[in-house]
């Protein structure tokens, strides 16, 4: 018998555990797909998220970041009526609005990175 972490007794965390779980992950769609779940995840079990991965995957194009964040308020009411998801509001939102944060922060960092302050960099122009 495998050896497994105590909250690891059923499916989907058997699974999640064996093949996800502490293992470092580098692909940005599979990152993205963690950021989604683990928003919607805030007060409530990672059972619960994990049996509706499946619906997290059709309703936010199979995690890919540049299609959610385009996604507009028509979208969002279509989404507040998926039962295959949490369908909250906020929980919704950060999920489309957290890859402009994203690219928002990267874009910084990248300032910082070139020109050191974000004085220097913004005196070019």
């Amino acid at each position: 018998m495998k050896k497994r972490c105590e909250w690891a007794k059923d499916e989907p965390n058997i699974s999640y555990h064996d093949k996800e779980w502490g293992k470092p992950q580098h692909n940005d769609q599979k990152l993205f797909e963690f950021l989604i779940l683990e928003g919607a995840q805030a007060g409530l079990s990672w059972t619960t998220i994990l049996k509706r991965r499946d619906g997290y995957r059709k309703a936010f194009s199979n995690f890919d970041a540049l299609k959610v964040s385009k996604y507009t308020q028509k979208r969002v009411e279509k989404l507040l009526k998926d039962e295959s998801i949490i369908r909250n509001k906020l929980k919704i939102n950060s999920a489309i609005n957290n890859f402009a944060l994203l690219i928002a922060e990267l874009i910084f960092s990248l300032f910082l990175i070139i020109d050191s302050s974000l004085s220097s960099f913004s005196t070019r122009f």
